[in-house]
């Protein structure tokens, strides 16, 4: 059974080790420089950002969503729970707080692309670059449902 729950501070290790891992899984694009340079950017503050979390029956993260306005800014699903359904009840718990959110997703992740389209979500816009302007192209998603 899959709870969602805001993040503790003393989470903060599992909360990077599912970043890690879901990019790891997900993100073969990224350049080993980028790679890097990203992973120290998210280490200065994904630990102490207000996420929301799936956890298991054990209050085990499994995954996690960061909101900001109604805009998705993240969603990362540890690799071993990936088509489980965590990332589906994640995402309808953000919708249920902000009917029409947003999203951005990189364009070269198809499996993200695909995820979201399933979930309703429809293409607005095209980025060239990524948010720090590097040259991962961003689609810009909005819930139409």
């Amino acid at each position: 059974m899959i709870k969602i729950r805001r993040s503790r501070p003393s989470e903060g290790a599992r909360v990077i080790e599912i970043w890690r891992g879901a990019v790891d899984a997900t993100h073969h694009f990224l350049t080993p420089e980028d790679r890097l340079a990203i992973d120290e950017m998210v280490c200065s503050f994904l630990p102490q950002a207000p996420l929301l979390l799936a956890v298991d029956e054990h209050d085990y993260p499994l995954a996690f969503m960061l909101i900001d306005g109604g805009h998705m800014e993240a969603l990362f699903v540890d690799p071993a729970h990936r088509g489980t359904g965590v990332g589906t009840a994640l995402v309808q718990y953000g919708l249920s707080l902000h009917p029409k959110m947003t999203t951005d997703v990189n364009e070269q992740n198809s499996q993200a692309v695909s995820f979201y389209e399933r979930m309703g979500f429809g293409r607005k816009g095209r980025s060239p670059i990524d948010g720090q302007g590097r040259p991962y192209p961003l689609i810009h998603l909005e819930y139409l449902s």
